[in-house]
């Protein structure tokens, strides 16, 4: 399964309104994970079981819990079982797909 979550305080007292220092500390436990995951500007996307995928999702918000007085989880998922490789297999084929109706 691949889930895209963005995880984020509020409640800060930033006057900035800033969250990159929480949104840090939830990227670090992805990558600690070891599971396949990239990040972009909006939402963090992971690839695994089910139970690993949902473990470092609640770890990565846990993270985020002390920087604010509360914590906002977005959270879309694509189950697929028996698939694997498919964070970076679907846009390979979206790439293809572009390609061959470019020509």
């Amino acid at each position: 399964m691949i889930v895209a979550f963005s995880v984020a305080p509020s409640g800060t007292g930033r006057e900035d309104g800033s969250v990159h220092d929480a949104v840090a500390a939830a990227v670090r436990v992805v990558r600690e994970s070891g599971l396949p995951h990239s990040t972009s500007s909006m939402f963090t996307e992971i690839e695994g079981e089910w139970d690993e995928v949902m473990d470092v999702v609640k770890r990565a918000t846990d993270a985020v819990l002390p920087f604010g007085s509360r914590v906002s989880l977005v959270l879309k998922a694509d189950i697929r079982p028996g698939y694997t490789g498919e964070l970076t297999g679907k846009l390979e084929r979206l790439e293809r797909a572009l390609d061959e109706t470019a020509d």
